[in-house]
């Protein structure tokens, strides 16, 4: 099966398990473990939630994989670059990007989403590392994006 066709499944299944789920944390913790379960070259799977008591950084959410950073500031390594600018980030070597920050030195791939709830507020990101250096494409993008805006767009607050 290739990667479209892998996406489309679990997509399906995303949709399906978290149809009429309204607890924020219920829906990260599933995508996390279907996508981490889907491909076997996402070594790392979660989200970073915005603190609401510090709403300029990162603090980790739910995921699959090694340990990850406990909090991550706006502008800083690829999440915090992907909160900041409300852009998608693709990196091919993390290893390259400047400020990049090593959770886990074995990690060199990396796409991270912005998650918007209805009123266009970031919420979190999604964190996606592979141990393959370019692993994530546009592909990656297209479909990732598609999965977080339909399952977070029905957000109406950071909580839910």
């Amino acid at each position: 099966m290739d990667k479209e066709q892998t996406y489309g499944e679990v997509a399906e299944q995303i949709t399906a398990v978290t149809e009429g789920e309204d607890n924020l944390i219920a829906r990260m913790a599933t995508i996390s473990c279907l996508l981490s379960e889907a491909f076997e070259n996402f070594f790392w799977t979660g989200f970073y939630l915005v603190d609401e008591n510090k709403p300029d950084e990162l603090v980790i959410g739910p995921y699959q994989g090694s340990l990850g950073c406990l909090r991550i500031a706006f502008g800083r390594g690829v999440c915090g670059t992907a909160a900041a600018t409300g852009e998608t980030q693709i990196v091919d070597n993390v290893h390259d990007f400047p400020g990049h920050i090593a959770c886990d030195s074995r990690s060199v791939s990396e796409i991270v989403v912005p998650v918007f709830n209805q009123d266009r507020d970031l919420i979190a990101v999604l964190d996606v590392d592979s141990e393959k250096a370019a692993n994530f494409d546009e592909i990656d993008q297209q479909y990732l994006e598609q999965i977080i805006g339909d399952v977070f767009a029905r957000c109406t607050t950071r909580q839910n």
